[in-house]
């Protein structure tokens, strides 16, 4: 269910407080543990460092960006792979294949 149009967006005021004193692209990070925060307009150009559960990822806010959540462009689960051991193998036996140099052809 989305927000009330009435309430307007969600942005910590923590958030805003930060960011009104600082000049955008300035290069400074502004960490942040506020991954529910929408991107407001005010937000481009600064680069938040939004916590994913482990440490800091660099986020750039650009135009397009305005009105996504901050936690969207900071993954907090990382993909391992599917298959286990078998697909170990097979992953290892391409790589030696496509490493091994081509004879050519007459």
């Amino acid at each position: 269910m989305s927000r009330s149009v009435k309430k307007g967006p969600y942005v910590d005021k923590k958030l805003l407080k930060k960011i009104s004193g600082k000049k955008s692209g300035s290069g400074d990070v502004i960490k942040t543990w506020s991954r529910s925060s929408q991107i407001a307009p005010e937000m481009i150009g600064f680069t938040f460092g939004v916590h994913n559960g482990k440490d800091f990822i660099s986020v750039t806010v650009k135009e397009e960006m305005v009105g996504h959540r901050l936690g969207e462009f900071s993954p907090s689960r990382k993909f391992v792979r599917h298959g286990g051991k078998m697909q170990k193998e097979i992953e290892a036996a391409a790589k030696v294949s496509a490493s091994a140099p081509a004879t050519p052809s007459k």
